[in-house]
């Protein structure tokens, strides 16, 4: 316990990069979901195709390999661009920047299918009424779309989120200094991997025990005056 106790500040320091990284990349996974589902959801042949190529591709492809391939790969492309162009000779990603890109990109897939089949369930009739009335479409999105939008998305938004949350922890593969490589650090050099890495755990586990209670919270606000079975 004292040696739990010594490593402390850097297993806390630790969760405090997990949380950034998870929310950071929480926003650039929303921002590429809204962009998607407007892809999927457009009359636009080349954006429909699109859409599809990045959902198909993402989620067919385990998220540690995609995650190697657009680190290493990105790192790669940057070079090569800057030698082609003589802007920089060699450029190093940060972690906590490649980390914030590779899990945006990768959870932004799952979010796309989420906000698509949200918007599905809007009937299509409200919509049709507000045009009708003269309603210009920024209004009818703020107005309409919106509300129903969020609260149709939460329950699948929610098992993405946690998802996303865990998905955080693989991120130390690429030597980001997150709560899952702290605790492998302190467990290798204490000799006692077994405590620090359940120390991760139980962290993880408030950490999703106060996300669910948030989106709870959430989801109560969007659903009310609605009747529920």
């Amino acid at each position: 316990m004292d040696q739990v106790v010594a490593y402390l500040p850097s297993i806390l320091n630790g969760t405090l990069v997990t949380i950034a990284l998870a929310l950071l990349s929480l926003a650039l996974a929303v921002a590429l979901g809204l962009l998607g589902a407007w892809a999927k959801l457009s009359d636009n042949p080349g954006a429909n195709r699109l859409g599809a190529a990045y959902t198909t591709l993402i989620r067919g492809i385990p998220a540690l390999v995609m995650m190697l391939l657009l680190f290493y790969g990105g790192q790669e492309i940057v070079n090569r661009v800057g030698s082609a162009t003589g802007l920089w000779e060699y450029y190093e990603i940060d972690h906590f920047t490649a980390g914030v890109f590779v899990v945006g990109f990768i959870m932004g897939a799952y979010y796309t299918e989420t906000f698509r089949g949200a918007y599905l369930s809007i009937p299509r009739g409200q919509i049709e009424a507000a045009t009708a009335c003269g309603m210009t479409p920024p209004l009818i999105f703020r107005r309409i779309v919106w509300p129903q939008l969020v609260r149709y998305a939460l329950p699948g938004f929610t098992n993405n989120w946690l998802v996303h949350l865990k998905e955080t922890a693989l991120v130390s593969v690429l030597g980001l200094e997150e709560l899952v490589r702290e605790s492998f650090v302190a467990g290798r050099s204490t000799r006692q991997l077994f405590t620090f890495i359940f120390v991760a755990l139980v962290i993880y586990l408030i950490l999703t025990a106060l996300s669910e209670t948030g989106l709870r919270w959430l989801d109560r606000r969007y659903s009310r005056g609605v009747r529920r079975a």
